[in-house]
């Protein structure tokens, strides 16, 4: 610890040669010390009363000393100095750096400049130093960047800035980087700056001398006879050389912004190429590629190219160096070089992916269309085995298809078999044997062609045949069964009329009866899927019919599972049999409720779907248009994909026995398709099934109003959908008079409605067919009010006998009764003919009920 004068930071700087010199001895400290010990020494010898005036004195002396120094020290007179202040090494290296060095007070004074400093400024002497901004001051080259370097200082930041100072009588001048930063982080200490100057002229000749040189080199490489690119690994190209760029007819500024890749400038899959090269880490793999670029006018080039990309130790692909050489001029001056482009050509653009395989199924040689499958597989490059892109299950067929080609065998008969991947692709190869004697590492040549979508697409058309083939089936049993049915009901009503519910058989007759009305339901069921039934539409309102329907599904799915009902805004109208499309809701919301035994929520959900939106959904078979679209949504057990695709069949059920008919989904596709609308089903095993129905949007200005006898057929339909509404009016009045001829091919069907209707005060005129229904016509003198007739009959059918009944009376009525739906004749009826219409089966009630509507109407 030594004390000196304080000095005055403002004076005149101090010469960097003469630093201050070092104050303190260890030597005299010890002096001081040992004259003390002495001290103490003999006055231990003198005792202890002649000793105390002298202690007295000199811890006196001593006292006084001390509180001078402590009054000298507060008032600045005196400091402790640290030692490293004064270190000669730390002083000679600011005196004498390379970069000029000076500290400038709060009031810009320079307190401290090194001997570079005064070169670098022009200073003659330590007495002539200026600070920065007075050096450079009128200098405009110079002047922004010396503000922002006096603002940083004003501010305690740091700052750097290189300027250029113009030489004088023509010379080049020179550059110089100017740095400023605080003194230190005191409060005191960063009111100072310190300021560095350097002259990097040569460093910036360097970097001039460099640069010079690459332009070279750019210039060389962008007009060289070749092209050039480099591609990043995600496939974007980084660089592109003026000769490429003028090949493609492309913009070289453009393609330098970004945003062109690979895809764009490559023909067809020969991207997938330069993607297929084995990892290797650590290595450099140079390939080469015969494949075709595509030009930015759509033309195509070919070209060759000479591929090299480095790996990481990591084995990640770096960016490539790839030399193009177009072979166009080949295809005009050599005819064998021409030959093969052709060749190369055909070999990379062929829809077939094309790869020569070894003895074990590694891929010697590939087009450009197995590239790209090998990467839509999923396979990584460093898989060279053609078997990787079977399916495990199927891999030892194309194993012996190549173990055949290595004998030599021909004719192999091709191989389908399921690709790798997660999803369901398919694949067929064709293997052809390599001659030996020509390539030794070859042993068959392999083709590939995948038949994903055809597979797709046959499945769909066997599915659609399928169900076209069984509802032609359900169609004509539904008819037959229905006569049956027919006379079984009417003969049940004739029992149920001739006994008294006390009698001992009257609950077997009811019993009966409702077995029949059961075999009629599963025979309605039956007709809807064959899409048979007879429908009456109407346009409806979705948000309003599932209103109605809320709370009756609230009962048939139970309290386990939550009804959530939301409605799309603004819906469009649907023309729909309300009954049938309420049979659709109910039969789905059942499914659901049965596939969430403890519980789950139920989802409907309705909404638009445009004609634009329809188009991007994935949904085959589905056109354009506008739809309303029906999500019936669960959260249940969902649905295996193995039998995804036989839901919709007729008897089909995953259900126990006695719980189920299989006809539920049937019905629901039967209805939705006669509607003129889809349905599609999206499900996986746990997740829960989803339903979409669309049924197509109604235009009211498409409707055409025509008066049909429809209307008044809407009885049959009425009493075929809810029977107990029949029943209740055949408690009223349904007798009357009148003569009825009654046409029916079934001998014991025709007696028995016959028999119904006497029994009820008509006169009944029977006939077997058409023809003899004519001579009837003809014979009756009293004339026909109403002809109840069956539709399909031998000689003449319904539909020509009431043609022919209205030429010779306009005003006869007509009841048509059918096991088929209406719409199976009506289309061959006479356009404006008036006639109503009652399905089979039917009871008596129903059959007199129709009869006596119709004969009640006026003429």
């Amino acid at each position: 610890m030594t004390a000196e004068t304080d000095h005055d930071l403002s004076r005149e700087p101090v010469a960097a040669h003469e630093p201050s010199p070092r104050s303190g001895s260890i030597a005299l400290v010890l002096l001081v010390a040992t004259g003390l010990v002495a001290v103490a020494v003999g006055l231990m010898t003198l005792g202890r009363a002649q000793a105390q005036p002298y202690i007295l004195g000199i811890l006196a002396v001593l006292a006084m000393i001390g509180l001078f120094n402590l009054f000298a020290f507060a008032a600045g007179i005196i400091r402790f100095v640290d030692r490293n202040l004064d270190d000669p090494v730390m002083g000679r290296i600011a005196d004498h750096a390379f970069d000029g060095l000076a500290v400038t007070d709060p009031r810009g004074h320079v307190v401290y400049s090194n001997a570079a400093y005064l070169t670098l400024t022009g200073a003659s002497g330590p007495q002539d130093v200026r600070p920065v901004e007075r050096v450079f001051i009128g200098n405009p080259d110079v002047s922004e960047a010396v503000f922002r370097l006096l603002k940083a200082a004003r501010e305690g930041k740091r700052q750097q800035e290189e300027v250029r100072i113009s030489g004088q009588d023509g010379s080049h001048g020179r550059w110089l980087r100017m740095r400023v930063r605080p003194l230190g982080t005191g409060k005191r200490e960063a009111k100072y700056a310190v300021w560095s100057i350097a002259d990097i002229t040569r460093d910036r000749e360097r970097q001039e001398d460099v640069f010079q040189e690459l332009q070279h080199a750019i210039e060389y490489l962008d007009h060289a006879p070749c092209g050039f690119f480099s591609v990043n690994p995600v496939g974007e190209l980084a660089y592109v050389n003026a000769t490429l760029a003028n090949w493609l007819d492309y913009d070289l500024a453009e393609i330098g912004s970004g945003g062109l890749k690979l895809a764009d400038i490559v023909s067809g899959d020969g991207a997938s190429l330069l993607s297929s090269i084995v990892a290797v880490p650590g290595e450099v793999k140079t390939e080469v590629f015969d494949i075709d670029f595509r030009m930015r006018t759509g033309k195509t080039m070919p070209v060759r190219l000479y591929h090299k990309l480095a790996f990481g130790a990591d084995g990640a692909p770096g960016p490539s160096r790839t030399l193009v050489i177009s072979r166009a001029r080949d295809e005009r001056s050599d005819p064998d070089r021409a030959a093969e482009v052709r060749f190369m050509r055909f070999f990379d653009h062929t829809p077939m992916a094309i790869a020569t395989v070894d003895r074990g199924g590694n891929v010697v040689r590939a087009n450009a269309r197995y590239a790209k499958l090998a990467q839509g597989l999923g396979l990584d490059s460093a898989s060279k085995s053609i078997f990787r892109a079977v399916n495990a299950r199927d891999r030892h067929l194309l194993i012996a298809a190549i173990n055949q080609a290595a004998e030599n065998q021909a004719d192999i008969a091709p191989v389908e078999v399921a690709l790798e991947g997660t999803r369901d692709r398919w694949g067929q190869f064709f293997v052809t044997p390599v001659d030996a004697a020509e390539n030794d590492a070859e042993a068959a040549i392999v083709h590939m062609l995948e038949t994903t979508e055809r597979r797709a697409l046959e499945n769909q058309i066997n599915q659609s045949q399928k169900m076209e083939t069984v509802g032609q089936l359900a169609g004509g049993i539904a008819h037959d069964f229905n006569n049956v049915l027919s006379a079984i009901m009417m003969a049940n009503d004739f029992l149920l009329n001739a006994h008294k519910p006390t009698d001992p058989s009257f609950q077997d007759i009811m019993q009966i009866k409702q077995n029949a009305t059961r075999a009629a339901t599963l025979v309605r069921q039956l007709l809807a899927f064959s899409r048979r039934q007879t429908l009456r539409p109407q346009v409806l309102d979705l948000g309003d019919a599932l209103s109605d329907l809320t709370m009756l599904l609230r009962r048939l799915i139970g309290e386990k599972v939550k009804l959530d009902l939301i409605h799309g805004r603004d819906l469009w109208p649907v023309k729909v049999d309300v009954s049938q499309f309420e049979q659709v809701i109910v039969n789905l919301a059942v499914n659901a409720r049965d596939a969430m035994p403890d519980g789950g929520k139920l989802i409907i959900r309705t909404a638009n779907v445009a004609t634009d939106e329809a188009g991007k959904l994935a949904y085959k078979g589905m056109p354009a248009a506008d739809y309303v679209r029906i999500e019936v949504a669960d959260t249940g057990t969902g649905i295996p994909a193995d039998i995804r695709d036989k839901i919709f069949e007729p008897f089909f059920s995953t259900k126990e026995v006695g719980k189920g008919t299989g006809l539920g989904l049937s019905t629901v596709y039967g209805i939705v398709k006669q509607t003129g609308g889809f349905i599609y089903v999206d499900s996986e095993p746990g997740q829960g099934t989803s339903f979409h129905i669309f049924l197509p949007r109604h235009h009211a200005e498409s409707e055409v109003h025509v008066e049909q006898p429809a209307a008044s057929a809407t009885n049959g339909a009425a009493k075929e959908a809810a029977p107990a509404t029949a029943e209740a009016k055949a408690r009223t009045d349904l007798t009357g008079r009148g003569t009825i001829l009654l046409v029916e091919d079934e001998e014991g069907l025709r007696a028995l409605n016959a028999r119904g209707l006497r029994s009820r005060g008509y006169t009944v005129v029977e006939a077997e067919n058409g023809v003899e229904a004519m001579e009837v016509l003809e014979e009756q003198s009293g004339g026909i009010d109403l002809v109840v007739s069956d539709v399909v009959m031998p000689e003449m059918d319904g539909p020509t006998l009431l043609k022919a009944m209205r030429e010779k009376n306009p005003d006869i009525r007509f009841i048509f009764v059918s096991g088929y739906a209406e719409d199976a004749f009506e289309k061959s009826l006479p356009e404006g003919q008036q006639f109503d219409f009652l399905p089979k089966p039917f009871t008596l009630s129903q059959l007199v009920a129709a009869v006596k509507e119709t004969m009640t109407k006026q003429g």
